[in-house]
């Protein structure tokens, strides 16, 4: 049996710890056989039949394409409580270059984010909830698919989850390579940016490079447009909002025709932004910018600004309430309530604007390299050992949220 390290309190925790093995099976499987978001079949089917194993009384397939619901109902319901649970699916559509037993068996796709992890560490807490049952409401576990940019949050949403489950509250939590085994963070406030796409369509008017001046370049137009966008943040956007513009790719003309001047040139990149209002200026300010630069070279500039991702924002009350569960089992030292939002971006935000909750973040990197390499890293892998704990994290939030009355003394 697996033994932890990790200084963990709580009757839950003991109890996953003593299935640790079991879970870091699954969570391997998950590893070797990766699917993007929308093609989680094997995936669902495989948390279905764990789900089925573990005894919840409910479970819902095809929800939001792939989603996958289970349900399980504490052993009394005066509250008529009901809190959600989150865990995202999907993989990457990226090369693993580790050489472990359980690596990719998929070529192009990868568990780059530690999705695998997040999924065998809610059906780790389904088994225990199922088995002990000591809570009173009902807990709605959440299995969802294309968090890697296809909004599966959204997509289960519109798809009823929230009608079908109106839970009260809906709590999810992120690995996080940058923090230590045994660290959760969190903050009552924005957590993730959110993610917008602006693509710029430059049309100028093409021509022979050795005779420029019969030209518009929109290569030059383009080269004006980065450097201009540079000034949003630094000359718009107030020293205390955070934001962030990068132009990302630019395309124009053909490497092969050295002396072809291109008619068009096209630039795409990403816009994060915590607040709404500085969401919009930063999309007026792009599209103003960006049309004044091209015109005053003769040349026109069409900006499409697409707003992906909201930002991820956790509701105080809830937001607090997982503090003080995280530090139940792990110890004030070892909870960072305040801790520095990310620029990156999460589906999980499309949930927190229909209901209260909150999103935290689970340490796992270590000075040794185990769990250490950042996200989205072709050597990722998710570090084992906090399974149990995110287990425990997960089940603790509903047995505390939702606790047994106490039974009175005779």
């Amino acid at each position: 049996m697996q033994i932890s390290r990790l200084k963990v309190h709580g009757r839950a925790f003991a109890h996953i710890a003593a299935f640790h093995p079991e879970i870091t099976a699954l969570r391997r499987e998950l590893h070797a056989h990766p699917e993007l978001g929308f093609e989680e079949h094997y995936t669902a089917a495989r948390v279905q039949q764990a789900l089925q194993l573990c005894g919840v009384d409910e479970i819902h397939s095809g929800i939001g394409q792939t989603g996958v619901v289970g349900v399980i109902h504490g052993r009394s319901n005066n509250s008529g409580r009901m809190i959600g649970l989150r865990a995202d699916m999907d993989a990457l559509p990226m090369t693993e270059h580790n050489d472990f037993a359980w690596k990719s068996t998929a070529s192009g796709r990868m568990h780059g984010c530690g999705h695998d992890g997040h999924t065998a560490m809610l059906v780790g807490a389904a088994r225990y909830l199922a088995e002990t049952r000591q809570f009173d409401g009902t807990a709605v576990l959440i299995f969802q698919p294309g968090e890697e940019g296809y909004a599966g949050a959204r997509a289960m949403i519109q798809d009823g989850l929230f009608e079908r489950f109106p839970v009260d509250a809906v709590y999810g939590m992120h690995n996080w390579p940058a923090m230590r085994p045994g660290t959760v963070g969190i903050n009552p406030g924005p957590m993730m940016a959110a993610a917008d796409r602006v693509t710029i369509e430059i049309t100028g008017r093409g021509g022979h490079g050795a005779h420029p001046y019969t030209t518009v370049d929109p290569v030059l137009v383009a080269a004006h447009i980065i450097t201009a966008v540079q000034s949003i943040v630094s000359r718009n956007v107030k020293a205390m909002d955070n934001a962030v513009i990068s132009l990302c790719s630019m395309r124009a003309g053909d490497p092969a025709a050295m002396s072809v001047i291109p008619g068009s040139a096209t630039l795409v990149g990403t816009v994060r932004s915590f607040s709404p209002v500085v969401q919009a200026l930063l999309e007026k300010r792009l599209t103003e910018l960006c049309q004044a630069v091209a015109m005053g070279f003769g040349a026109t500039a069409v900006v499409t600004y697409e707003r992906s991702y909201p930002a991820t924002i956790n509701s105080p009350a809830e937001a607090h309430f997982a503090g003080d569960v995280a530090q139940s089992l792990v110890g004030r030292e070892h909870v960072v309530r305040d801790l520095e939002p990310s620029m990156g971006a999460e589906d999980f935000s499309f949930m927190l604007q229909v209901k209260p909750g909150a999103y935290m973040r689970l340490g796992q990197g270590e000075e040794n390299g185990v769990g250490s390499c950042f996200l989205h890293n072709s050597r990722y892998d998710f570090n084992d050992e906090v399974l149990p704990l995110g287990a425990a994290l997960h089940a603790s939030l509903v047995e505390q949220g939702m606790p047994l009355a106490a039974v009175p003394q005779v």
